[in-house]
């Protein structure tokens, strides 16, 4: 049976590792070993937040949504709950975007929930 050199193959493993972190600091850039490592770090963090992402827009939604709200003499939660009793089905990302660039139909929403 015929030797099986796996040089090209452990190069191509090695640079495909070194491609992904590029820009990384120091040797976690340069060496397999260290930007190994450095890459599952990587992962676990981008995937944490991707999540984060989520929770962190929402919360901004609602401080701008009761900013605006609390200018009326309303608080956040008292114009959800105005809102869903009045059948007015807005999500608070549509709220914010309301509040911060149309501020003329965002009071106009407020006067209906009254």
């Amino acid at each position: 049976m015929a030797r099986v050199k796996r040089g090209t193959i452990k190069h191509k493993k090695r640079e495909k590792i070194l491609k992904l972190t590029k820009g990384f600091r120091g040797h976690y850039s340069k060496k397999k070993k260290f930007a190994k490592e450095a890459l599952l770090h990587a992962f676990k963090h981008s995937y944490e937040d991707r999540k984060k992402k989520k929770r962190d827009f929402r919360r901004l939604w609602q401080i701008r949504i009761n900013a605006a709200a609390r200018t009326h003499n309303l608080t956040y939660s008292t114009l959800i709950n105005r809102l869903k009793k009045n059948n007015i089905a807005l999500n608070r990302k549509i709220l914010s975007q309301l509040a911060k660039e149309h501020s003329s139909i965002f009071t106009r929403l407020l006067e209906y929930a009254k």
